[in-house]
């Protein structure tokens, strides 16, 4: 998994990333080794792998209905679109395309010295006995749906993945120029391009970090107003493309503080552990996951309070100054345009009404309705 980094959101990984080319995955969990031959048409190395990835397969024979949580901390559905998707023969990999930031890179769960993440969890889960996977995780911390569109999408499709998860959206509520219709636009381009490619698609909506981070009001009320729009988004395009999706911001998962990391934006291990269990539940529904599920139990134990309160005071304290350069500035026009409102006796109406305003046109646009 690709070393900590400040927010990278391009350029080359760090010399011997495994997650940079398609790496074998056994049932194990530990990479093959081998020579590390490119993968056709992609100009991605297959690191340790020494296997040249074709493309092709045939179609994916699945139930199309819903799957619920069953108790668990994190709950989905496993979409409505049987047949979606090539299935790789007894023979020949599956291979697994992630994409997306922080969240799907890993951060918050270590291994080894380096992140580990839920979609390595997941990719070991995937193959039966005597089958391998191919994952090659394209994921990096700090990155915005732009820069999916434009660097992450092209890397995976070329890869012809049989599956692929897109979560991203987070990093885009925390810039000044947010936009919904542009985010709605991108990742529409995205889904469609992997879809086209004959990938099934793996999406989440994701929790609300003013809420998390326990924000005043007048700060967290404009931050949820940006991700419920993008939670909107995401169902749209994910039930219009019949991904697996799971439904991460339910408060069953917001609310469980054990799953979370002392930064209180990423999954901790055990979070981490949830989200790769309940994707795999999913995919077994369609006969796409065939290993065993990944253990929910933990190695390691849950921050205290007391390294939540150190996270925040050294490391928590640069990334706020990070953020505040692009962010604060338009955060605070955001609170007081919150709080002008609330003294003249209008409250939230008017602003809520924009925001559901700009969501309507943005999915007109990108549903063609």
């Amino acid at each position: 998994m690709r070393p900590v980094g400040e927010d990278r959101v391009a350029g080359p990984a760090p010399e011997g990333r495994a997650s940079e080319g398609l790496v074998p995955v056994q049932s194990s969990g530990v990479p093959a080794q081998g020579s590390g031959v490119p993968v056709q048409g992609s100009g991605i190395p297959v690191h340790r792998s020494g296997v040249t990835v074709q493309g092709g397969g045939g179609p994916v024979h699945g139930s199309g209905v819903p799957v619920q949580g069953g108790g668990d901390p994190v709950h989905g559905s496993g979409g409505a679109a049987p047949g979606r998707g090539p299935v790789p023969t007894e023979a020949a990999p599956l291979r697994f395309a992630v994409l997306g930031d922080s969240f799907s890179e890993g951060v918050g769960d270590r291994a080894a010295g380096a992140w580990r993440g839920w979609a390595a969890l997941l990719a070991d889960g995937l193959a039966g006995p005597g089958r391998r996977v191919e994952y090659v995780n394209l994921a990096v911390s700090g990155a915005l749906s732009a820069d999916v569109a434009a660097h992450q999408a092209p890397r995976a499709v070329a890869l012809r993945p049989h599956l692929a998860s897109v979560v991203v959206g987070v990093n885009d509520t925390l810039r000044h120029g947010f936009d919904i219709g542009l985010y709605a636009r991108r990742l529409d381009r995205v889904l469609g391009a992997l879809d086209a490619a004959g990938a099934v698609l793996l999406t989440a909506c994701l929790p609300d970090p003013g809420r998390m981070l326990g924000l005043p009001a007048p700060l967290a009320r404009p931050l949820a107003r940006r991700r419920r729009s993008v939670n909107a988004v995401v169902h749209a395009l994910s039930a219009r493309r019949g991904a697996v999706h799971l439904h991460l911001a339910d408060p069953a998962w917001t609310d469980d503080r054990r799953l979370w990391s002392a930064d209180r934006l990423h999954p901790g291990e055990r979070g981490h552990r949830a989200v790769a269990g309940a994707f795999h539940r999913l995919l077994a529904e369609r006969g796409l996951a065939r290993g065993p599920a990944p253990s929910p139990e933990a190695s390691e134990p849950p921050p205290t309070r007391a390294e939540t309160a150190r996270w925040l005071a050294t490391a928590g304290t640069g990334w706020v100054l990070r953020r505040s350069r692009d962010l604060l500035p338009q955060l605070l026009l955001l609170a007081g345009e919150e709080l002008l409102h609330r003294g003249d006796g209008t409250g939230q109406g008017p602003l809520d009404a924009r925001a559901e305003t700009a969501l309507a046109a943005a999915l007109a646009a990108t549903m063609g309705e």
